[in-house]
């Protein structure tokens, strides 16, 4: 039973890993960048997810009026989902 328990919670640790995010190319951060702009929009942390094919995330993005918002571009990178941080 308790090799058992050790396989389970070290499948456990390791998928975890599996899914963290990576850092985008410089052409995709640029690219990133350029549709922040569009919103009014800058800075923030960008994120490529790998969960998911080519989406792309900015965390605390400061836009019009100071207030800080997260963002997720497609592949194209429109943006599809704002929200409020």
């Amino acid at each position: 039973m308790n090799k058992l328990t050790c396989i389970v919670v070290a499948m456990t640790l390791f998928s975890g890993a599996a899914l963290a995010d990576s850092k985008p190319s410089d052409d995709e951060a640029s690219k990133i960048k350029a549709a922040l702009t569009e919103w009014g929009c800058e800075g923030g942390t960008l994120e490529k997810e790998t969960e998911a094919t080519s989406v792309f995330e900015v965390d605390d993005a400061k836009c019009k009026g100071g207030v800080q918002y997260d963002l997720k571009l497609d592949s194209a990178f429109k943006v599809i989902s704002v929200t409020r941080d």
